[in-house]
């Protein structure tokens, strides 16, 4: 059993951390399925909140800028053991799914900005997924986020259509097949 201490978790070694949580012969199936649990879906699917955050340049984007992509929307940040526990699967999910115009926008809530998830993206070997920043919570506030992580995915007209509060393993089969099914 790992026990970490509060100092490791907030300053430490988020790399660590994902690699402990992640570890082979880990329960992924039952990970999965957790996350597959959770994912709720709207009954009336609504207009996404127009939020806006940065590239990892500080140029200000906003959802407007994948107009017509199904997005997941993914709220993290590299001192929170479970956003840095999915943060690999979420680097899959977007190599599965950026030929079908499905983006995975994980927005860093870390005040450092760049220079925080530039060296944490290096350390995971994350690839696939672009740096977008939301240091202020600006866009976790507009998507009413009441943790970390959350993932809001949004079809292709702009609206949210499902939510997940907590990790997922966001390339297993049963997940993938749901973020298919309802970007549309």
């Amino acid at each position: 059993m790992l026990v970490l201490k509060r100092r490791a978790v907030m300053f430490g070694t988020p790399a660590l951390i994902g690699a402990t949580l992640l570890a082979p012969g880990a329960s992924r199936q039952g990970w999965a399925a957790k996350g597959l649990e959770k994912l709720r879906e709207a009954a009336n699917p609504a207009p996404a909140a127009a939020i806006t955050f940065t590239d990892a340049d500080g140029k200000e984007t906003g959802l407007a800028a994948f107009a017509g992509q199904g997005l997941v929307v993914n709220l993290w940040a590299t001192w929170c053991p479970p956003c840095v526990a999915e943060m690999p699967a979420l680097d899959r999910l977007q190599a599965m799914l950026r030929a079908e115009r499905i983006a995975v926008l994980a927005l860093s809530s870390d005040r450092g900005g760049r220079a925080q998830v530039e060296p944490f993206y290096q350390r995971l070997g994350l690839k696939e997924l672009a740096i977008w920043l939301d240091p202020r919570g600006a866009a976790a506030r507009a998507l009413g986020a009441r943790g970390l992580p959350t993932t809001v995915i949004i079809d292709r007209a702009g609206r949210e259509v499902a939510r997940l509060e907590g990790e997922a393993a966001w390339d297993a089969p049963e997940l993938v097949a749901a973020v298919r099914r309802l970007v549309g």
